[in-house]
Parts: structure tokens; sequence; C-alpha cells
């Protein structure tokens, strides 16, 4: 993996960035220290030992976020972390499938996780796989497998934030070259209450990596003010 920058966690200055999400091959546990950036202390990370997968949740030291439950699997394929931040509560899950049987393998998560996601949660990742048929340049119709994924995110009240703010919008986030294709396979899926304090999402051009970036700006209302907060899928 490569070394993650300060300007992986930058943006424009109307927002404040709380949160970047890390996901993808090659992250064995020698490279944990390349997830380390300044200002960016509170690391959640679960690193496969034999299929050298790994995600990660990165926070920064600007928010008053308390974990109080993680969950993870031993191939670094998901980790989910509860807590709260300005006394709401978040429930952050970050997914990074297996190419072959992606969207079997999410349903399974969502299953296995189900009593854990509730209305504030907000599931990141490479899913490894299109949710619609926006989703695909080709407009290539989506299988059984994929529809049973969409049913079972209905079944937790989760949605496609991306999609339902841009429902006919062609966006691609990875380009496949031994496939000479281009899809959507990055998702940000929030639960139904959250979609009404989203600001904005979009999709950001990363010329340091194979998958494009996904921003999500929320509202999050303070004691004495409002204040967006984003979170940032790498």
């Amino acid at each position: 993996m490569r070394q993650l920058k300060d300007t992986d966690c930058k943006l424009d200055k109307q927002s404040r960035p709380i949160g970047v999400l890390y996901s993808g091959d090659h992250l064995m546990c020698k490279d944990t220290h390349r997830l380390k950036i300044k200002g960016w202390r509170n690391i959640y990370q679960a690193i496969g030992k034999q299929t050298k997968a790994g995600v990660a949740i990165l926070v920064s030291d600007k928010t008053d976020f308390k974990p109080t439950k993680i969950k993870k699997d031993k191939e670094g394929h998901y980790i989910m972390v509860k807590g709260s931040m300005q006394q709401k509560e978040l429930t952050i899950l970050n997914t990074y499938p297996p190419n072959t049987g992606a969207p079997r393998f999410i349903t399974h998560v969502l299953r296995l996780l189900k009593r854990d996601l509730d209305s504030h949660t907000i599931t990141m990742g490479d899913f490894n796989t299109p949710l619609s048929i926006l989703d695909r340049a080709m407009r290539q119709k989506i299988n059984k497998d994929i529809q049973g994924l969409n049913s079972a995110l209905d079944q937790v009240n989760l949605l496609d934030i991306y999609r339902t703010l841009h429902p006919k919008l062609t966006e691609c986030t990875f380009f496949s070259a031994p496939h000479s294709t281009y899809s959507k396979i990055d998702h940000i899926i929030g639960s139904k209450t959250l979609l009404s304090k989203c600001k904005r999402t979009e999709v950001i051009t990363n010329s340091l990596s194979d998958h494009s970036t996904i921003k999500l700006e929320l509202r999050i209302k303070k004691l004495t003010q409002n204040c967006t907060t984003t979170w940032k899928l790498n």
C-alpha cells in the first residue's frame, strides 16, 4: 500500500474533515505505520494475515469521538466502530469484500451485524460491486446477488446515499484495466434517518490510486452552533 499523506485528509476550508476510511489489498501488519498522519492519531483497523486485505478508519484529533464497541473479522474485510460524537451516537462500518462473491459477502456481514446497525449508521468502502445499472458505464443489468444485497440493505434501513442524492448521475470510481471498463464500486451507505443530515456527497478524482475518492459532508448540530463535518473514503 502507499503511504497516506496529509493531502488525503484535507478538503475545502468550509468543511471540517473528521474521518477517513481506507480499504485495499496489500495492507499488512508491517504497513500500519503508513496509516499514521499528523492530527489523525485515532486509528481503528482490521488486517488479514493470509489475505493481505485490510480496512481502516481514521478519526481526526479535532473530534470528541468516543468508541464504545469494535467488531472486525480476522481476514481484514470489515471493521465496525460504534461510539458517540458531540453527544450523538454514530456507527461506522468500513467493508472491503473479496473480489469473488462480493455481494453475498456484504449481505452476510449485514446479517451478522444486524443488531449493531441502527439509525446512526454510515457504511463506506470498496464494495467490489456496483449497486445499480447507473453504476456501470455499459449499463448492464444487475444480477440476483446484487438484488439480494440491495434487499439486505433495505431490511436494515440503509440506502445508497450517493445514488439517492444523485439519482441520474453516471459517475465511476474505478477503472478495470484488464476489462477496459469503468464502474462505481465504492459506495457511501447510510441510514434513512441520516439522509436528512447530508449536505452533499461527491466523487473526487485521485491521481495516486486506481480508485476515486468519495466525500460525504454531514450537518452536525453542536450545542452552540451548526457545523459541517466530513467523511472521506480513499
